[in-house]
């Protein structure tokens, strides 16, 4: 993989600031794909010309074969699917595949604290779940959504009313092995209370060193992008880099209130940064976008959904 391109009308300190990014770290195409795809596309419509992936991976140089083979390892994990229209390929999300992009897409862009009325939710899961595999796929599946394991089977996280827990027991089928529950903390209690197990359980140390690098990488630039020197290319090739640098911090964040974090959470100051940069990116990369669009013939912009809002509020 070759370093981004950038436009000779481009400003030089960004096109530094993403040659520098792409050789600190090679992008692995699968991921780098669904991150434009969710980022880009997905908010827009769920089928897509191979042809418009192509366009839009050229910034970054991935070859058209590294694209192919991206595009058959999303196919075979279950996220796409393909469709041949005379000699072209088009590619729609599954079902599984649009359920994850949406549920993604609310972790990465929604605020990170969401309102919390002291309320913790838990579920005790049998001895007899299932096997190994069952086991570690539920163990894996309540981590995704907040959960925290305080004990050999009982996973607890801050109340929040979206049901993952019984979609997730529904899902996997193991819905009569499992217990759900509700506490609140005493306010007398001689013991430690969740609140002073969240460091050990959710790991957090290691979460806070993971967004401080985030920091130390995106924190200057966002000034850069403001200048009116910055083309379309430049800025949607930092927002992707932006939104898949984040991404792959916030969807292993448990997504804490801020009563059960640090007064000083990294996290809090990741998400400032992040809404400021995709801010100043967002007008010029929604037009490289378009373009690559228009240029693909893909159905136009008014038969597609309207994209939901992003980074709305400040944390």
């Amino acid at each position: 993989m070759l370093p981004a391109s950038s436009s000779s009308t481009g400003d030089p300190r960004v096109a530094r600031f993403i040659r520098r990014e792409l050789a600190a770290e090679p992008l692995r195409v699968p991921s780098l794909i669904v991150t434009i795809w969710g980022d880009a596309l997905a908010p827009q419509g769920t089928d897509y010309w191979l042809s418009t992936i192509l366009r839009l991976m050229a910034p970054f140089r991935v070859n058209e074969r590294a694209v192919r083979t991206g595009m058959f390892r999303l196919h075979r994990g279950g996220w796409v699917e393909p469709r041949a229209v005379g000699r072209r390929s088009r590619y729609r999300l599954t079902a599984a595949g649009a359920d994850g992009f949406e549920r993604a897409f609310h972790r990465v862009y929604d605020s990170p604290f969401p309102p919390w009325d002291g309320t913790w939710e838990g579920v005790i899961a049998g001895m007899d779940v299932g096997g190994p595999a069952i086991r570690k796929r539920l163990r894996d599946e309540l981590a995704w959504a907040g959960y925290g394991r305080f004990g050999a089977e009982v996973f607890l996280r801050p109340a929040r009313d979206d049901h993952a827990a019984e979609r997730i027991a529904e899902a996997l089928g193991v819905r009569a092995n499992m217990t759900a529950m509700s506490a609140r903390e005493p306010s007398d209690a001689g013991l430690p209370g969740l609140r002073e197990r969240a460091e050990q359980v959710w790991t957090l140390a290691a979460l806070g060193g993971e967004y401080r690098r985030f920091l130390a990488r995106f924190a200057g630039i966002a000034s850069l992008v403001n200048h009116k020197e910055v083309d379309v290319e430049q800025a949607f090739v930092v927002r992707t880099l932006l939104v898949h640098a984040y991404r792959r911090v916030r969807l292993r964040d448990p997504q804490l209130p801020r009563d059960v974090l640090a007064g000083d959470w990294p996290g809090a100051r990741a998400y400032g940064v992040a809404r400021a940069l995709y801010r100043a990116c967002r007008p010029a990369a929604d037009r490289f976008v378009r373009g690559a669009l228009t240029a693909e013939q893909e159905p136009s912009a008014a038969q597609r959904v309207r994209p939901p809002a992003r980074f709305v509020e400040s944390a």
